[in-house]
């Protein structure tokens, strides 16, 4: 019976990878969307921004209406 030569420095580095590996998963599980998700939810916020954009109103400059109301008052 002959035992397998293992150097203790690799078997830590290995388990401490598969460690942070295995945390990194979890984290994309938890946190992160895919590319087609963010590009989409991207694009329909600058289609919203365009829509609420043309909804604006443009209103008059306030001291120029405010002088043709006095103008017509005297």
């Amino acid at each position: 019976m002959t035992a397998e030569i293992v150097n203790l420095r690799q078997v830590r580095k290995q388990k401490a990878r598969a460690e942070k590996e295995r945390q990194a998963s979890a984290n994309r599980a938890k946190h992160g969307q895919t590319k087609a998700t963010r590009r989409h939810e991207a694009a329909n916020k600058a289609l919203d921004k365009r829509h609420l954009d043309g909804l604006v109103r443009d209103l008059p400059n306030v001291k120029a209406a405010d002088k043709t109301a006095r103008d017509q008052d005297d």
